[in-house]
C-alpha cells in the first residue's frame, strides 16, 4: 500500500500552492471587505495551467485525476476559502459537461470554459429544498423544441456573474426521481434574474446568489445527461462534490494549525513561549494527529473514484470528518491566539468564520450520518 503521493501530483500541488501565494493572497483583504470575487484570477488560473484539472486533454483539459481535484480545492483554501471556492467553481463547474454532456455539448461548451472565457454554475438547492433535492420546485416544461423553466435557486456561488449555470428542475413531476433533470441554461436568457446577492458568515469573497426563472425558453439541446436518469447524473455530480468540500475543509483546518503553530512559538507568557506549557502542546498535537487522518480518508475516497470502484460511505466518512475537524482546529487557533485571534488583523477569525460552511454545503453533517449508517446496513 503506497501512502504517499506521487511526482505528477506533487509538483501540481507545488504549482497551485506557488500561484495561491502569488495570485491571491495580495487580493484577500480588498476581496473579502468587499464581498466581492477578483475575476481577474481566471485569466491567470489559465495562464498558469489550472483550468480544466481532470478534464479530458482533447477539450483543452489536463487530463488529471481526481486526487489532483483534492489538491487544488485544498491549496487554495489554505489561503483563502472564500477566493477559492469562487475559483474552484469557475474552474470545476463545467465538469458535469465533461461527465454527462453529448459530444455536440463538449465541443459548443468545453474549450471557451477551459480558456477562462466563460463561466458555469451550478443551482440545484432552493428556498425550501436542501438536504432532500427531491423536494425542488422549479419545473421544466416541454414545448416543442424548448423547455420552459419556472422556478428559483438559492446559495448559487458565483451565481451573480457565471454565464451559464447547471439548473436542476422536473419535466415530469409525476415520475419521482427519474422525472428531474439538468439544463445548461444561459444567464442573458428572457426571464432569467439575479434577484440578490447574499450576505453571508463566511467566505464573504465568494459571490452567492439567489435566483429567479420566470418561463425561461431553453432548448431540448442544451438538457445534460440521459433524461431517464437524471437523478442519477445529479447525485454523481454531489459525490464529487463531497470530496471537494472535505479538501477545502482541511485546506482551511492546516491554515489555521500551521497560524496556531506559529503563533504559540512567537507569544511569550510568563517568560516564556506558550508553546511550552503543556496545554498547548497538547493542542497543537492533536491538530496534527486530526489533520494527517482527514488527509488519509480524502485521499483514500478520491483514490476509489479514480478506480471506479463504489464508494458511497468513504466519500460520507471523509467529508463528514474533515469538515467536523475543520471546526475544531479552527476554534483551538482562535483559542490559542486569544484577544488577537478575535481581532481581523490575524487570519485565523477568518479561518473560523469559513469552518462551518464544510459542515452545511454538499450534504449536512447530519445527512452524512445517514448515508453513512445506511451504506453499514442499517
Amino acid at each position: 500500500m503506497d501512502f504517499s503521493l506521487s511526482e505528477e501530483h506533487l509538483l501540481f500541488r507545488d504549482t497551485v500552492r506557488k500561484f495561491a501565494e502569488r495570485e491571491i493572497v495580495p487580493l484577500i483583504e480588498e476581496a473579502e471587505r468587499e464581498q466581492k470575487f477578483p475575476r481577474q484570477l481566471l485569466i491567470k488560473a489559465r495562464d498558469a495551467g489550472l483550468m480544466g484539472v481532470n478534464f479530458p486533454e482533447k477539450y483543452g483539459g489536463a487530463g488529471g485525476d481526481t486526487i489532483m481535484v483534492s489538491i487544488l480545492s485544498e491549496e487554495l483554501s489554505r489561503v483563502c476559502s472564500g477566493i477559492g471556492v469562487g475559483l474552484f467553481t469557475a474552474i470545476m463547474s463545467p465538469v458535469a459537461i465533461s461527465d454527462l454532456g453529448t459530444e455536440d455539448q463538449k465541443n459548443k461548451y468545453l474549450p471557451s470554459a477551459m480558456r477562462g472565457e466563460t463561466i458555469f454554475s451550478l443551482g440545484i438547492t432552493e428556498p425550501n429544498a436542501g438536504s432532500d433535492v427531491s423536494a425542488i420546485l422549479t419545473t421544466a416544461q416541454r414545448d416543442d423544441d424548448y423547455f420552459i423553466i419556472n422556478g428559483s435557486k438559492v446559495f448559487v456561488t458565483n451565481g451573480t456573474f457565471a454565464d451559464y449555470v447547471f439548473i436542476a428542475a422536473y419535466t415530469d413531476k409525476s415520475k419521482g426521481y427519474s422525472g428531474m433533470n439538468l439544463f445548461i441554461v444561459d444567464t442573458k436568457l428572457p426571464g432569467f434574474q439575479v434577484t440578490r446577492k447574499l450576505d453571508k458568515l463566511g467566505h464573504r469573497s465568494a459571490e452567492t446568489a439567489e435566483l429567479l426563472l420566470e418561463d425561461v425558453r431553453v432548448h431540448k439541446d442544451d438538457l445534460l445527461g440521459n433524461p431517464e436518469t437524471g437523478f442519477i447524473n445529479i447525485m454523481q455530480v454531489l459525490d464529487i462534490g463531497r470530496v471537494i468540500v472535505a479538501s477545502r475543509a482541511l485546506g482551511i483546518a492546516t491554515a489555521a494549525y500551521e497560524a496556531a503553530f506559529k503563533y504559540a512559538q512567537e507569544r511569550v507568557q510568563f517568560g516564556r513561549p506558550i508553546s511550552k506549557f503543556q496545554v498547548t502542546r497538547f493542542k497543537i498535537s492533536r491538530m496534527a494527529m486530526e489533520l494527517d487522518a482527514a488527509r488519509m480518508l480524502i485521499y483514500r475516497a478520491a483514490w476509489m473514484v479514480d478506480q471506479g470502484m463504489k464508494c458511497t460511505k468513504e466519500v460520507s466518512v471523509a467529508k463528514l470528518f474533515a469538515s467536523e475537524i475543520c471546526e475544531r482546529i479552527a476554534a483551538e487557533a482562535l483559542q490559542i491566539h486569544g484577544g488577537y485571534g478575535y481581532i481581523t488583523e490575524f487570519p485565523v477569525e477568518r479561518y473560523y468564520r469559513d469552518c462551518k460552511l464544510a459542515q452545511i454545503t454538499e450534504g449536512t453533517s447530519e445527512i452524512q450520518h445517514m448515508i453513512i449508517a445506511r451504506e453499514l446496513g442499517f
